[in-house]
């Protein structure tokens, strides 16, 4: 019997499969075997593959939650698509959204929901990022009834002790020092801790630097190794500063000096190889910038190798499978093809 081999090719590996064939194309089991396993190898590590996601909006931020996506965490792409509406607060917006994924797989979101009036943040949990639970109010500055606002909330989960750090700005006139700010703008740093946001810890400083203060984010590098990065937010600054402390909640350090340019906000930090990449919203001209560093405390500036899709503000950028992206744009594909 006369036989002869062709090839397949898999679509995503490129890889090419020999198939041992006779003249009336009956396939030999034991390759089509191969196949199948191979096929499912495959499809399991491409299941297994994260990828960086960032939490976005759109001014005038009253739209809802948008997401973009990375494979290198540099060149960010759009997923398509509103995933959550700000129905909370009484402005009802959600800007500076910031998300921590739990051990058990859940989604923890925490925003801005007014620009003033607002004594809380916006919160909602999710298992995939497509469907939430009810948003909610937070409400963390009711001890303090002449808060002027509550911005920026950024979420950063302790995993040694189980438990959610959230810290935000607010402007509470006269508690501090005016300094050169307006007593309306004078901010300093909160946090509250919880393991579910249902019994919540006391608020407490986190930080007095001596100056107005917004837009924190939390990084730990290792036990009892912890980065703030934070806004400056004093004229003429405007600019990004760093503190170091051994615990989340601190005591933080002097802050350092500028590592940004002017006219800076919403920090988010990413882990990249050996390097920390801090990514930062020029508000002025209305794009992004990067610096890389190992130490934080000697930074190198990389924005011209960044590409941030135009429109979107800053976020928090966290790494989740490949496969929770492509449900979003599946999700988002089947629900807007007829429309």
């Amino acid at each position: 019997m006369s036989t002869f081999y062709t090839f397949i090719r898999h679509k995503t590996t490129r890889m090419h499969y020999p198939i041992y064939m006779n003249k009336k194309s009956t396939y030999k089991p034991i390759f089509l075997l191969l196949i199948f396993f191979h096929l499912i190898v495959f499809q399991s590590c491409d299941s297994n593959k994260e990828l960086y996601i960032s939490t976005s909006f759109h001014e005038p931020a009253t739209e809802g939650l948008r997401f973009i996506y990375s494979e290198d965490g540099l060149i960010w792409d759009t997923i398509p698509g509103i995933w959550l509406k700000p129905i909370v607060g009484n402005q009802k917006v959600l800007r500076d959204p910031s998300i921590a994924k739990t051990p058990d797989g859940v989604f923890h979101l925490v925003w801005t929901s007014s620009w003033k009036g607002d004594l809380g943040f916006g919160y909602a949990e999710s298992k995939d990022l497509i469907h939430w639970s009810k948003p909610r109010l937070i409400e963390v500055m009711k001890n303090e009834p002449t808060t002027i606002n509550v911005w920026a909330p950024d979420i950063f989960y302790d995993n040694e002790n189980n438990q959610f750090v959230v810290v935000w700005a607010s402007c509470v006139p006269g508690k501090f020092p005016d300094g050169v700010e307006e007593i309306e703008n004078n901010h300093r740093l909160y946090y509250i801790t919880t393991k579910d946001f249902k019994t919540i810890s006391d608020t407490k400083l986190l930080y007095e630097p001596g100056f107005s203060s917004i837009d924190a984010t939390i990084v730990k590098r290792e036990s009892s190794d912890y980065v703030l990065v934070f806004k400056d937010n004093t004229r003429p600054n405007r600019n990004l500063k760093i503190a170091f402390a051994t615990s989340p909640t601190g005591p933080y350090r002097a802050p350092s000096t500028t590592f940004s340019e002017d006219f800076v906000e919403g920090p988010t930090v990413i882990k990249k190889d050996n390097d920390y990449l801090i990514y930062f919203d020029e508000y002025k001209t209305s794009t992004y910038g990067a610096v890389k560093t190992n130490d934080f405390i000697h930074f190198q500036n990389i924005s011209n190798k960044i590409s941030v899709p135009v429109g979107h503000k800053h976020g928090t950028i966290f790494k989740a499978p490949a496969t929770i992206i492509s449900n979003l744009k599946k999700y988002y594909e089947l629900n807007h093809q007829y429309k």
